[in-house]
């Protein structure tokens, strides 16, 4: 239970308008300073309005930037005549407290400003429901949780952005949890085997990062055999190759590589072959073979489509931490792909295997969808981010290099969850995808604690500076206790010269 008097402190006057305001933003001179990121209340002859501290000055008259003696300094500091001190502040207007629609009009000058109560910040930020999910608290109001809609984060796609070490897999296994428990189907590309051993919703399922050849591209399958599309004699044969391939598997079941290979070994013996053809043949079996060795652990030709494996409301974990990038890209460009089409089959015809929608979650998304250079994932993470919305797909898109991340990829993202950032670049790269993240908003970023976050978007009624709940079972992303490793050998090494000068 919150006392009277603690009611009374949100409710009681902290500042007046000064100089002049916009329907978006206004200054005022404060009798009791708020803290950075506080949410107050300005009146207004519309209705009171919703506004968030974005930006505090303090100053003292007396000692303004004029003085020029130090004994000036020390004498008023000595007599405590500090009477004439002044805050400052910047109020970002969020909108109508009932509403949150923005007004027509600026708020006048002299207007009060006081802080929000918590029953006002209740109703804006927890707004619990079958389609919402508690993510944190306000850092400001502790005592405030914060929901985010589901359905708009889903559709609409989501970034959680931050430096190495700020947050982002305590957020993603926060909200994967909850989605889980909502009865929602999730799968996260768990670059670094993070997520594998998480207890996410109670439900996890792990895929193993292995494709069956028979239910790719002809394109992904040139990726992985190193293929270069310019080499058009090699893409012909290749394809030729590729559809008999199908065609035998389909018939007599088998391997699918196998049948490629031994399409092309009849080849090469064929008579009436041009050299040119003959060239690129065995560079084709060559290429297949170095294929075999290097995805020895990738490709399966039992394997069902990926798909297939995909449980529906569970968190599906797709363990690529034991393949490189190039088998990472086409893994999950594959997935994403097949996860797209099932969905359109789906809602267009009523059949397939994905009845239910899919929340995709892309770690390391820069490596995936690079900025300046193209990838197999690249150009489905787009088709997703433009269609997704339509037939259930939604993106998460996680990074901790944002300016290394496709722009536009970025850019379809309408929701976003940043923690700490202390580098400019990406946070100028981050601020010119999101027209909600303010000037005053970024500069909060190098500002953050672990764990502390802006988030904005559609999924949110206004932007809040939350800290995010912390998720009892930490995935396996953090730091490694360097020190305590090195103890745990010398001791080993100790115990085995004890033994050593052991008598018999």
């Amino acid at each position: 239970m919150r006392s009277t008097a603690e009611e009374a402190e949100e409710n009681c006057v902290i500042g007046y308008i000064i100089g002049e305001a916009t329907p978006s933003e206004a200054t005022f001179l404060s009798i009791k300073p708020p803290k950075l990121g506080q949410y107050v209340v300005v009146e207004h002859e519309e209705g009171e309005l919703l506004g968030m501290v974005q930006a505090l000055i303090s100053g003292s008259v007396s000692l303004s930037v004029d003085v020029h003696d130090p004994r000036v300094v020390e004498r008023v500091r000595r007599l405590g005549d500090l009477r004439d001190l002044y805050v400052k502040g910047k109020v970002r207007v969020l909108g109508d407290v009932e509403t949150l629609s923005m007004p027509r009009s600026p708020p006048q000058p002299g207007a009060e400003v006081r802080l929000a109560s918590r029953q006002i910040l209740t109703r804006v930020f927890s707004f619990e429901g079958s389609g919402s999910v508690r993510i944190g608290t306000l850092i400001s109001h502790p005592d405030v949780p914060v929901y985010i809609d589901v359905n708009r984060m889903v559709t609409r796609h989501l970034a959680i952005l931050a430096m190495t070490g700020a947050g982002k897999s305590n957020a993603v296994a926060v909200i994967t949890d909850k989605v889980v428990r909502l009865g929602g189907t999730v799968v996260i590309f768990d670059m670094h085997s993070e997520y594998t051993r998480a207890k996410l919703g109670g439900l996890v399922n792990r895929i193993e990062a292995t494709v069956n050849p028979a239910y790719m591209t002809a394109t992904e399958l040139m990726q992985l055999m190193r293929i270069e599309p310019h080499y058009h004699v090699q893409e012909r044969l290749f394809r030729r190759a590729y559809r008999e391939a199908l065609r035998r598997v389909t018939a007599e079941g088998g391997s699918f590589v196998d049948h490629m290979e031994r399409f092309l070994e009849s080849l090469e013996e064929a008579e009436g072959l041009s050299s040119s053809d003959k060239k690129a043949v065995a560079s084709l079996i060559n290429k297949i073979e170095g294929f075999r060795d290097r995805y020895e652990g990738v490709v399966d030709h039992r394997a069902d489509d990926i798909v297939a494996r995909i449980r529906l409301r569970a968190a599906n974990v797709v363990d690529l931490g034991h393949v490189d990038e190039e088998a990472a890209d086409v893994i999950v460009s594959h997935t994403l792909r097949r996860v797209l089409t099932e969905r359109k089959r789906f809602i267009l015809e009523g059949r397939g295997s994905l009845a239910q929608p899919v929340f995709m979650v892309l770690e390391e998304a820069h490596i995936l969808a690079p900025a300046g250079r193209d990838t197999l994932s690249k150009y489905w993470v787009s088709r997703i981010a433009r269609e997704g919305r339509k037939f259930g797909v939604g993106l998460c898109l996680v990074s901790q290099r944002p300016k290394a991340l496709d722009p536009d990829a970025l850019s379809q993202a309408n929701n976003m969850i940043v923690l700490r950032m202390v580098e400019p670049t990406d946070q100028r790269h981050v601020q010119q995808a999101s027209e909600a993240l303010s000037d005053d908003l970024l500069a909060q970023l190098p500002s953050l604690n672990v764990g502390e976050a802006v988030v904005l978007g559609m999924m949110v009624r206004a932007p809040a500076l939350v800290k995010i709940d912390l998720y009892p079972y930490k995935p396996a992303g953090g730091d490694i206790d360097v020190v305590s490793e090195w103890s745990k050998k010398t001791a080993s090494l100790e115990e085995l010269e004890d033994l050593i000068e052991k008598p018999r």
